[in-house]
């Protein structure tokens, strides 16, 4: 099982872009090794955060429509995941408070994988992440 983080739907739809390229390239293996894919309501609310702040509200639902037609399961954010998120952050310096939420859920869950090109997951090394 492996966690699809915001990065990859929003570089699916984007312009050109080498992430774009490797976004493609490594969903393609996942998907056709049928592995199970999931995210988070979190990652859906970065989607959403992004794009209105970026004024492009127009690229929601295709972003949306990206990510919910790979992963399998959206997992939903509860106090204990929050409350982990807030330890992870006052122990490791790299990680934002978003990212640390996204571990929350992914230790929850026993996700020992990410896909995202935010670098700021190699602080966890319980965590591996997938970017080329």
């Amino acid at each position: 099982m492996i966690f699809i983080d915001s990065n990859i739907p929003m570089y699916l739809i984007g312009a050109a872009h080498s992430h774009k390229e490797d976004a493609q390239r490594i969903l393609g293996k996942l998907i056709a090794n049928r592995t199970r894919l999931v995210s988070s309501a979190e990652v859906l609310q970065e989607i959403l955060h992004r794009y209105v702040a970026l004024g492009r509200r127009d690229a929601i639902k295709p972003a949306f429509d990206a990510l919910l037609g790979i992963v399998e399961e959206v997992y939903p954010i509860d106090q204990d995941d929050v409350e982990r998120a807030r330890n992870l952050l006052m122990s490791k310096s790299g990680l934002s408070a978003r990212d640390a939420l996204h571990v929350a859920i992914m230790e929850r869950h026993g996700i020992r994988q990410i896909v995202t090109f935010d670098a700021g997951f190699d602080e966890i090394s319980s965590i591996r992440r997938i970017s080329s």
